[in-house]
């Protein structure tokens, strides 16, 4: 059980309540929205950011979701896992094997860029501090620079994620559980 209510789209200034709904175009993430709706400064540069980087698409839709479900097996978050595992498989990747993605080196169903993301997200969270020169050599054969730095916030924040979620002890949504049931 969460340890916070859960703000209702009421809750917040009125020139906000349009990031409910396009939350609600993400996904099903209302335990999230609610929690940090209490604050709506938060709220509003949080989801309105998350929202414009999905309109513009530059980062293909797989490596993100590569990228997040690797972070949030890494730091155990079963909110955010359960939430980007089907995603995952939208774009390909069987449920068993999101489920083993952190053993990415000899991973059957990733190519040569999944892999580099997943050893990427790894570094980029447990060893941040010692990605060396090589490893953006490799990212710039596949990635440009606005993809880099996109993949590289988005990694990082989703270890926020992670830890805003587990800290709160937020809720998984029926829907969430659905698509993982």
């Amino acid at each position: 059980m969460a340890r916070i209510s859960y703000a209702e789209r009421d809750d917040v200034p009125t020139r906000l309540q349009h990031l409910f709904d396009d939350m609600s175009t993400y996904g099903p993430f209302g335990s999230l929205v609610g929690a940090m709706a209490h604050r709506p400064p938060i709220f509003e540069h949080v989801f309105g950011m998350l929202t414009d980087l999905r309109k513009e698409g530059v980062l293909p839709r797989r490596y993100l979701e590569l990228a997040l479900v690797a972070v949030s097996k890494l730091n155990e978050c079963d909110y955010c896992v359960a939430h980007h595992s089907p995603f995952l498989t939208i774009e390909g990747v069987s449920p068993l094997g999101a489920e083993n993605i952190l053993d990415y080196k000899d991973h059957p169903e990733f190519d040569e860029i999944d892999k580099l993301v997943v050893e990427y997200s790894i570094g980029v969270s447990n060893d941040f501090n010692r990605v060396r020169d090589a490893m953006f050599a490799r990212l710039k054969k596949h990635f440009t620079e606005k993809q880099i730095v996109e993949l590289t916030w988005r990694i990082a924040l989703c270890g926020a994620f992670n830890r805003f979620n587990d800290v709160l002890q937020l809720d998984l949504e029926a829907d969430a559980l659905a698509k993982i049931a």
